[in-house]
């Protein structure tokens, strides 16, 4: 297959082909799904971190047009079909952390740090490597204590309101059965029908719905980069990036990872000032775009990112109407939308934390630590608890 775009390594593809029906509608629904499927999760990070309604809105609309530009700029320079997302799991590592030590701010220069180590991973072979060299289940079992508090929301919002708990669990657990994929965009449009009927929204106008871009000077506090940034990246990098990467040539596409991320951290450092936590690889939404149901042709698949991003780009125009309603919900329902939408990577990160036997000690205390909202110093459980599974394993080898 040499010269075809499924083994061009480069960031320079073939010539450019027009779009098929089958990449248009696969690149529609992975911008619904994606958008769909987690924006509560980035909402609640956002204002965890510290941000008012104001800056959640605004880093909303900046990670969403981030990813929007970077799947069509990778796509149309790759002729593959690379989709970017943000980072999910980054959005409820904030959420479980809390406000950090210097505010909003601080989770803002954090956020550049970040975007800054994913650059020099994509630049600095060893860098990368490093990351890799982390033991899978420490970095499952942090990111599933992470994950855990906003799973266990879909139980509270039950507890809280059965009725309307009831029902946006209801509709997740009767559309999965007919389309998992289908089944978090349902619960989340079921949770603002609910809203809309039962909460009195503030009405100010069409022009409410579109964001204003809020800039936050930034503000480098050591905690708060122990704290998040460097959690932050290696649950991107972990969760995101590699499986991204794993997706891609699975589907017969081998790009060179170093300049995806190198472009992916880019876009982070740019995003990050006006609220952005991180964009990265897609996983999932990047199985629709790469796969079959991009159309047959694999050549012409990166049309497929090329229209998710267009869709992400307009989604994240109207973030501002996403924000209005959350902000007006009872937390509990946005909690147990989001919480549903990380279930099947809580799961995933569960079973791959203990499946070793040998190291299964040393990735449950990881789990517990960083699920216990423990915070020292002002640097939450996440880092503490990858800190503590390491010191197991280091006493495990010395035993």
């Amino acid at each position: 297959m040499a010269g075809s775009p499924l083994s061009d390594p480069t960031l320079s593809g073939p010539t450019l082909s027009g779009p098929t029906l089958a990449a248009i509608a696969a690149g529609l629904l992975a911008a619904f799904v994606g958008f769909a499927s987690s924006f509560a999760v980035v909402l609640r990070g956002l204002t965890a971190a510290g941000a008012s309604p104001e800056q959640a809105a605004s880093g909303l609309m900046a990670v969403s047009v981030a990813m929007g530009v970077g799947g069509i700029w990778l796509s149309l320079r790759t002729r593959m079909p690379v989709s970017v997302a943000w980072s999910t799991p980054g959005a409820a590592l904030l959420a479980s952390n809390g406000v950090p030590e210097g505010g909003f701010p601080a989770a803002v220069g954090a956020f550049l740090v970040t975007g800054a180590l994913i650059v020099a991973a994509g630049q600095f072979r060893p860098l990368g490597r490093a990351v890799a060299a982390i033991p899978a289940p420490l970095a499952n079992a942090m990111l599933a204590g992470v994950l855990l508090s906003l799973c266990l929301a879909p139980v509270r919002a039950v507890a809280f309101d059965p009725a309307l708990g009831l029902a946006i669990v209801g509709t997740w657990a009767v559309v999965g059965r007919f389309n998992r994929l289908l089944a978090v965009p349902a619960a989340v449009l079921v949770t603002a029908a609910l809203v809309v009927a039962t909460v009195p929204l503030p009405y100010q106008g069409v022009e409410s719905l579109l964001p204003v871009p809020q800039p936050v000077m930034p503000a480098f506090v050591p905690a708060t980069l122990l704290g998040i940034s460097l959690p932050l990246f290696l649950v991107t990098m972990a969760s995101q990036n590699i499986p991204g990467m794993a997706v891609l040539n699975a589907n017969g596409y081998r790009p060179d990872p170093g300049p995806l991320f190198t472009r992916t951290g880019i876009l982070s450092l740019l995003a990050a000032p006006l609220g952005s936590h991180a964009v990265n690889l897609a996983a999932v939404t990047a199985a629709i775009c790469a796969g079959p149901d991009a159309g047959p042709d694999p050549a012409r698949r990166y049309w497929a990112a090329i229209v998710a991003g267009l869709g992400y780009i307009g989604f994240g125009l109207l973030a501002g109407g996403a924000t209005v309603l959350i902000a007006a919900a009872p937390p509990v329902l946005i909690e147990a939308a989001a919480g549903l939408a990380l279930l099947g990577a809580f799961g995933a990160a569960l079973m791959a934390a203990v499946a070793d036997p040998a190291r299964r000690e040393a990735a449950v205390i990881t789990f517990l630590v960083s699920a216990s909202g423990l915070s020292i110093y002002g640097i939450g459980g996440a880092f503490w608890g990858l800190l503590a599974g390491g010191a197991m394993l280091v006493l495990g080898r010395r035993g």
